[in-house]
C-alpha cells in the first residue's frame, strides 16, 4: 500500500489528508486496528525513532509516551521496584516483562501529560503491555510486532477503535527530507546523528566521573531530547525521563520547566502522596489529577471541605510547602542534558536544585567558563557533546 486517506489533517478544516510514499514505494507500516490520524502518525513516527535508537544505544528494550510530537516521558526496560508499582498504579506482584516496565515507566514520569497518549515500543508489544494499557486513556500504540493476546486485548479497547501500527523494524528513510510551510517546500538532510557513549567523552568540569549508570541517564536524556520540539531539557534517573521542558523560546524556562516536572515526579513519591486516602472506584485520571492538585501550591482545592469527599475516603493533611522543600532536597543522582548550549549558569543551579549531579550539553556559549565555573562550585560533572539537537 502506496498511500493511507486520513480523516483530516492537524485540525478539522484541513482536508484533504494522507501519507503516501513520493517514491512509489510502498509504507514501511500497516495499521492492525482503528483509523489513526494526522497527528497520530507524526506522534508514532516520531516516537518509533525515538525508541529505535534508545534500544540500539543502551542494548534495553525501551518505550515512550507521546503527545503533540513531543515525548511525555521515555524509558529503558529496567525492573519497576515497589515504589514504582505504587505510584504507577501497577496491579497485581507478578513480575512483569521488560518492555512492559520501559512502557509503565515511560508513563510514569508525568502522567498528566501521557493521558491520551501515543505509546511506542521498541520490541514487540505483549501482553503484560496491553493489560496495562487497557486500563489507562490512550489514543494508539506503535510497534514492530504484537503478541496474538496482545492483539486481542488491544482490540477491545476504545469499543474497538484503539489505534494500533506495526511498523517495519528494518525500514530505513531516505537521505534527505522535505516538508512545506505555506506552500513552500523546505529540504534538509535527516538527522542520522548517532548518540552513544563516545559523545560524553568530553567532560570538561574538575569532577571527570560519570558512572555507567549516569551514563546511560544522558543517553537517554539526549535520544529524547533528539525528537523533542525545541528548545528542550530533559532529566533522567534510572534510565527513566523523569521531566521534559519542550518547545520553550528560553534556555532558563525549558530548565525551569523539566525541572519542575521532576520536582513533581520525585514528589509523588512521598509517603504523603503514597498513603493518600483514595475511595475504591475512583478512576486512574481522577486520581492522577487529584495528586497533582495535592502537591501544588492550590491543594486546598481537593482538600476542602466538599471537595476532598468526592476523592478520598478522610481528608488528608496538606504537604507543606517545607515538607515540600526537604522532600525534594533529597533528590540526587539526576542527569540532565539540553538540546543547545546553557548560554548561562543559572541554568546549572536551577538543575541542581532537583538534585542533578551530570550534564550533557553541546557547549560553545560565549560564557562557557561560567557554566562550568557553576558546574565546579555544586561537584557536577558536565560533559560538551559538541553536537545541537534541534527538532522541529
Amino acid at each position: 500500500m502506496n498511500e493511507l486517506e486520513l480523516k483530516y489533517g492537524c485540525n478539522p478544516n484541513q482536508k484533504p489528508s494522507r501519507i503516501f510514499m513520493k517514491d512509489g514505494s510502498d509504507l514501511p507500516l500497516k495499521v492492525l486496528n482503528g483509523k489513526p490520524g494526522y497527528i497520530n502518525f507524526m506522534d508514532a513516527l516520531n516516537s518509533w525513532q525515538l525508541v529505535r535508537e534508545l534500544k540500539e544505544a543502551t542494548g534495553m528494550p525501551a518505550a515512550a509516551s507521546f503527545k503533540h510530537v513531543s515525548p511525555a516521558g521515555a524509558a529503558v526496560g529496567q525492573p519497576l521496584s515497589d515504589v514504582d508499582r505504587q505510584m504507577y498504579f501497577v496491579e497485581g506482584d507478578e513480575e512483569l516483562s521488560p518492555i512492559a516496565c520501559a512502557y509503565i515507566r515511560a508513563r510514569g514520569a508525568d502522567r498528566l501529560c501521557s493521558y491520551g497518549d501515543w505509546a511506542a515500543l521498541s520490541d514487540e508489544c505483549d501482553a503484560d503491555v496491553a493489560r496495562y494499557l487497557a486500563l489507562e486513556v490512550s489514543d494508539g500504540i506503535i510497534a514492530p510486532s504484537y503478541t496474538d493476546e496482545a492483539l486481542e486485548i488491544l482490540k477491545t479497547k476504545k469499543k474497538g477503535n484503539y489505534n494500533v501500527v506495526q511498523i517495519d523494524a528494518d525500514y530505513v528513510c531516505a537521505e534527505q527530507e522535505c516538508k512545506d510551510v505555506f506552500g513552500i517546500t523546505f529540504e534538509q538532510g535527516h538527522n542520522f546523528f548517532k548518540i552513544d557513549e563516545e559523545l560524553l567523552s568530553n567532560v570538561v568540569t574538575e569532577n571527570k566521573k560519570i558512572p555507567e549508570a549516569a551514563k546511560i541517564d544522558l543517553i537517554v536524556a539526549l535520544i529524547t531530547l533528539k525528537y523533542t520540539q525545541s528548545n528542550s531539557v530533559c532529566y533522567v534517573k534510572d534510565g527513566q525521563a523523569i521531566g521534559v521542558g519542550a518547545g520553550q523560546q528560553s534556555r532558563i524556562h525549558c530548565t525551569r520547566l523539566a525541572g519542575s516536572k521532576a520536582d513533581t515526579w520525585y514528589l509523588r513519591q512521598h509517603p504523603k502522596v503514597l498513603g493518600l486516602p483514595f475511595l475504591d472506584d475512583i478512576r486512574r485520571p481522577n486520581r492522577d489529577n487529584a495528586i497533582d492538585v495535592y502537591i501544588s501550591d492550590e491543594c486546598d482545592d481537593v482538600l476542602r471541605d466538599g471537595e476532598w469527599q468526592k476523592v478520598f475516603k478522610e481528608q488528608p493533611e496538606a504537604l507543606t510547602p517545607e515538607e515540600k522543600r526537604a522532600w525534594i532536597a533529597t533528590q540526587s543522582g539526576v542527569s540532565v542534558g539540553s538540546d543547545a548550549f546553557f548560554p548561562f549558569g543559572d541554568n546549572v543551579e536551577r538543575a541542581r536544585k532537583s538534585g542533578v549531579a551530570y550534564i550533557a550539553e553541546p557547549g560553545g556559549s560565549i560564557r562557557d567558563d561560567n557554566v562550568i565555573e557553576t558546574a565546579n562550585k555544586y561537584g557536577i560533572a558536565m560533559a560538551f557533546t559538541g553536537m545541537r539537537l534541534f527538532h522541529h
